[in-house]
């Protein structure tokens, strides 16, 4: 079956040349069972120019450090080759790479100039059959633009191998945070998939919580006390400018969502001790009460369709997860299991639901089925909290606490099949994640 690959115009000025590629024999077969990662080797890029050097070098080592993180593939060492020096352009001697059980190869050559421009060139190799993998492919855009150039070739590997989509090429809005634990600073910030290029979004001024990206990357809706209680703000990614959106007076507004359109946003609202769920047209900034109930209603998320959304709602006595069209209609309970549950966000495969759940004094994060079937918990500790999805829907990032006067969040990610647990590096402590769409 053959299939077009497209990237795009890049906003940064990278571009592709398209390439027409087919679906190889190798492939990870990804289940609920025990995986084993795939093996594969990504020699250092050659350089085509003595300036290209330490570049090739960087992007070598992104790309294979991208692919380990999935958790779906090992990276075999250098000092286990056998070939001492690997050129873009030279055949591939397969017996060589099958002698140290290598399954796929990565090799690349990269060339840039003094105009500041990069060119990538890479194949990649299923190493048992003695094929390439479709044809090789170009990328090109500015030498400031390297980890995302070595993002995008990990991407298309990670795509052709899994048959999955891509995510490393993504960006992730978070709360940093600094201070002591009773008097915490907050403000918001986007940073690459892998807690790269942290960048400000907001001052530290007034405390800000629950960002969330819109589908396009290009804005950030979220909560702040700068006018001494909760309203929502709608912030410009680009220009870092924001506006306080319009939502009913004398009463607190927060957890805000796009819709996946980015027409609209559902949010919760408070009065009076009561919260319900509101719907909003961001062009004319009327807002419609969608829920009505003597309860607490809050925490809502879009389906990818934005025909649906799911919230929690304590309406039968404890904090549980209910589904309702967004056209109107009665909610209909989906979780069941012991323990409350909270901030569901619908995966953007469609499928599933990731949750927060509370039992027997811990916190963890679960999936479920978008009818509460087929529960799984896929963490638990003091505190895990504020589940987020990758683009493709195959990760799960969330914000963990530590216990104690000292205690501070982190952000951690997890596959879906609750294998791969993995913590960012962050210089600072960060909760709140917001994961948003592949760049293009």
């Amino acid at each position: 079956m053959m299939r077009l690959i497209y990237f795009g115009i890049l906003a940064i000025g990278m571009w592709v040349s398209p390439a027409l590629s087919q679906n190889g024999p190798l492939k990870i077969e990804i289940t609920d069972g025990v995986i084993e990662p795939l093996t594969f080797a990504v020699p250092i890029f050659e350089a085509e120019n003595i300036e290209a050097a330490a570049i090739a070098t960087e992007i070598s080592r992104i790309v294979a450090t991208d692919l380990i993180s999935s958790g779906l593939f090992r990276e075999i060492p250098a000092n286990r080759f056998i070939a001492q020096r690997i050129t873009f352009a030279e055949a591939v001697r397969y017996p060589d790479w099958r002698a140290i059980n290598a399954q796929a190869l990565v090799t690349a050559s990269v060339r840039t100039t003094n105009t500041g421009r990069l060119t990538v060139k890479f194949r990649i190799f299923d190493i048992f059959s003695g094929v390439q993998l479709g044809s090789g492919m170009q990328l090109g855009g500015s030498t400031q633009a390297v980890r995302r150039m070595a993002h995008k070739v990990a991407d298309q590997v990670y795509e052709r191998i899994t048959g999955e989509g891509p995510y490393f090429d993504s960006k992730i809005v978070f709360v940093s945070e600094s201070g002591p634990k009773d008097k915490r600073l907050k403000r918001l910030a986007i940073m690459d998939f892998d807690g790269e290029n942290v960048q400000f979004l907001t001052g530290n001024e007034n405390i800000v919580l629950a960002p969330r990206i819109s589908t396009d990357g290009k804005q950030v809706l979220y909560t702040s006390w700068e006018s001494g209680f909760p309203q929502i703000y709608l912030l410009n990614v680009g220009t870092a400018g924001r506006k306080r959106l319009p939502t009913p007076d004398s009463g607190m507004a927060f957890s805000p969502r796009f819709s996946p359109d980015r027409k609209r946003i559902v949010y919760s609202f408070e009065q009076g001790g009561n919260s319900d769920i509101y719907l909003m047209d961001l062009v004319t900034a009327r807002s419609a009460r969608m829920t009505s109930s003597p309860s607490i209603d809050t925490a809502p998320s879009f389906s990818p369709d934005g025909r649906q959304i799911v919230f929690e709602s304590d309406r039968s006595g404890s904090q549980q997860i209910y589904t309702m069209p967004v056209s109107g209609g009665t909610p209909n309970r989906i979780s069941f299991g012991n323990g409350r549950y909270g901030t569901p966000v619908w995966s953007p495969r469609g499928d599933l639901i990731a949750f927060t759940k509370q039992s027997n004094g811990r916190f963890g994060i679960g999936v479920m089925r978008t009818d509460g079937s087929e529960e799984r918990l896929l963490s638990a500790s003091f505190l895990d909290e504020g589940p987020t999805w990758s683009p493709n829907g195959r990760v799960i990032m969330f914000a963990r606490e530590t216990q104690g006067a000292k205690g501070a969040p982190s952000l951690y990610s997890v596959d879906i099949t609750g294998r791969n647990l993995r913590a960012l590096t962050l210089r600072a402590p960060a909760s709140d994640p917001s994961w948003g769409p592949v760049q293009r």
